[in-house]
């Protein structure tokens, strides 16, 4: 007889989730605990992904407090921390911008409580005190998922 055990998603488990892949084109990867992963459709987004494009990729986010990240080509982000438990009062989001290109639309998080929102470059930080924004960060390396 076979037997199917259905363990539930745990809250823990499901709090280190920050968002899902929206839209990928071309080259595009996320690299979780040493291994590289194809971002496809629907994949998760969990704290401390290292989000990749290739010379041809973009990539589209959508995080669960509905902020909206759009990497262009040749890009790397790191997803450093994201918490949206607003019933419990916490609230976070903190990304850092290591290569390329990035527009960004704020959710929630900035919405309530704008300094819960750090968007860190290797050169600045950016405040998100509007809605929207988009950077470059320029750099010589060519950026793989290989």
């Amino acid at each position: 007889m076979l037997l199917l055990f259905v363990v539930p998603s745990s809250p823990a488990a499901d709090s280190t989730i920050a968002g899902f892949v929206k839209t990928v084109k071309g080259e595009a990867c996320i690299l979780r605990e040493g291994q590289i992963n194809p971002a496809v459709i629907g994949t998760k987004i969990l704290i401390h992904d290292r989000l990749r494009t290739g010379l041809t990729g973009s990539l589209g986010m959508v995080f669960k407090d509905d902020t909206l990240m759009s990497l262009g080509p040749n890009s790397e982000v790191l997803i450093n921390n994201f918490d949206f438990s607003p019933a419990e009062s916490k609230m976070a989001i903190f990304t850092r911008m290591l290569k390329g290109t990035v527009v960004y639309l704020s959710g929630i998080i900035a919405k309530i409580s704008p300094d819960a929102v750090r968007f860190e470059t290797p050169v600045a930080n950016i405040a998100v005190r509007g809605t929207r924004f988009a950077v470059e960060v320029e750099g010589d390396s060519q950026i793989t998922c290989q």
